[in-house]
């Protein structure tokens, strides 16, 4: 009873997370704006296409043997046909609901994210010497001390300070 206890549970926290919740309410989106999309190329972009033929691109066939043909309907009765109307359909729906997914959802996206990156300050600390640099500039320093200079040149000596303060 305790391990289906655990395994309700580990279900319950599965559900809760929010990649589960997201993408359920993504799926409920997705196929309301389907309908949408659907609605436009059946009822708009069809017509256009079909302006030379007829409304429904569903029509559009091609026989790749000889097919008999209904003469009051004008529908193949028999052979092998293709619907190619109904795959340019399918790729207009597609093509309008990528063109909308991109320019309405992930473009605005993108943008707003350059945004806020370019609001965040520039982080001005200077870059920490590799660890060469730092060898060069103590065998500079040990140079200019082994020559009988009291002091280290300027140029090292700001680094090499604030390394031993750092540490």
């Amino acid at each position: 009873m305790s391990e289906s206890k655990g395994v309700i549970q580990g279900f319950k926290e599965f559900l809760m997370r929010g990649n589960v919740i997201e993408l359920a309410v993504a799926v409920v989106v997705g196929a309301a704006f389907t309908n949408i999309v659907n609605a436009v190329v059946k009822g708009v972009i069809n017509p256009i296409i079909g302006a030379l033929g007829s409304q429904n691109l569903d029509n559009y066939k091609a026989c790749l043997t000889t097919c008999g043909t209904n003469k009051k309907t004008g529908e193949f009765t028999s052979g092998i046909y293709v619907l190619w109307g109904s795959v340019v359909s399918a790729a207009l729906t597609f093509l309008i609901t990528a063109a909308v997914v991109y320019f309405l959802m992930i473009l605005p996206i993108n943008k707003w994210k350059e945004r806020q990156a370019a609001r965040k300050p520039v982080d001005n600390t200077p870059v920490d010497p590799t660890e060469v640099e730092l060898l060069i500039e103590i065998r500079d320093a040990l140079i200019a001390q082994r020559n009988g200079s009291p002091s280290v040149p300027s140029s090292t000596a700001g680094i090499i300070g604030t390394q031993k303060t750092q540490q």
